[in-house]
């Protein structure tokens, strides 16, 4: 296939052309719905604002148009995609380059843990090429976005930010506050770790094939001051996921039904009375740092 320039794929009539020649159908369950207003596409970019000192990490590389615009900006590109329609897409839009790995597999080994080797592959070529810090920069696939984030967020490589593309649901539960409808364990796992901010609220429209919902994309910068002060992210991720278990119950029957302790609703108690915090109220009321106090007392 013909080398296009960045600035000119990805458009509706691209896409459709393309797909009708490779004989390819978006696949919904994989959530493959592609940008095609290219000023979205710069926002994204230039949101991540790289240069020769990043690695970028792209995940679900689709026809390789934001590929090609990564490889051109960062020292070095490391880009997961498991469709094998795609991955060959990819390799043709990114011609043979030094410090650009593009691999075709999932980037989850499971829902908890990202894939052995594409954490070994990230970690290798940013050595080999001196780059100082990991940007995630993806339309992440609607089915990986929260699995990706989160578990990116709990490794120990030098992720400056993620610029990346979710589903609105997502954003709003990334961004939202305590006591509203959208935060849980989601919005105090990231909170706790990272900035977010919203950079733009994208309408269906700027996809094909179109959502059903709309989308954002968010920036998520790792804070290490926030970090340091959790302690211990994996413990922390893994006492939400068993406080918010049992999301409508008040903290006291929560905190009594965390699986492998023998706590009574009296222990309990006694425990929140120390933290100052009342066991009829529920969990999602709570802000970041009085989470993080029923994790150091309960977990």
């Amino acid at each position: 296939m013909t080398e296009t320039t960045p600035s000119t794929r990805q458009t509706l009539s691209y896409l459709r052309n393309l797909f009708t020649e490779r004989g390819i159908k978006p696949k919904n369950k994989l959530g493959q719905n592609f940008l095609i207003d290219l000023n979205l596409l710069d926002l994204l970019v230039r949101s991540a604002e790289l240069s020769r000192d990043d690695l970028a990490l792209e995940v679900g590389s689709g026809t390789g148009s934001l590929t090609a615009r990564l490889v051109e900006l960062a020292g070095a590109v490391v880009s997961v995609e498991l469709d094998p329609a795609f991955a060959a897409l990819t390799e043709e839009a990114v011609t043979q380059r030094e410090h650009v790995v593009l691999l075709h597999r999932d980037i989850l080994k499971n829902k908890n843990e990202l894939a052995p080797d594409v954490l070994g592959a990230i970690e290798d070529l940013g050595r080999r090429s001196g780059t100082q810090r990991v940007k995630l920069v993806s339309n992440l696939p609607y089915a990986v976005a929260v699995p990706v984030i989160t578990n990116l967020l709990l490794t120990e490589l030098p992720v400056e930010r993620m610029v990346v593309t979710v589903q609105w649901e997502i954003a709003e539960r990334l961004l939202a506050a305590p006591g509203t409808k959208d935060y849980g364990a989601l919005s105090v796992l990231v909170q706790s770790l990272a900035d977010v901010e919203l950079v733009r609220r994208l309408s269906p429209k700027v996809f094909w094939p179109r959502p059903l919902v709309d989308s954002a994309i968010v920036r998520i910068r790792p804070n290490a001051a926030k970090r340091t002060h959790v302690g211990d992210p994996a413990r922390f991720r893994a006492f939400l996921r068993d406080l918010y278990v049992h999301r409508r119950k008040n903290l006291r029957g929560a905190l009594a039904s965390l699986p492998n302790r023998d706590l009574s609703k009296s222990d309990v108690d006694a425990r929140l009375a120390e933290l100052g915090l009342d066991g009829s109220l529920r969990a999602e009321v709570l802000d970041v740092e009085q989470h993080l106090r029923l994790c150091a007392r309960f977990a």
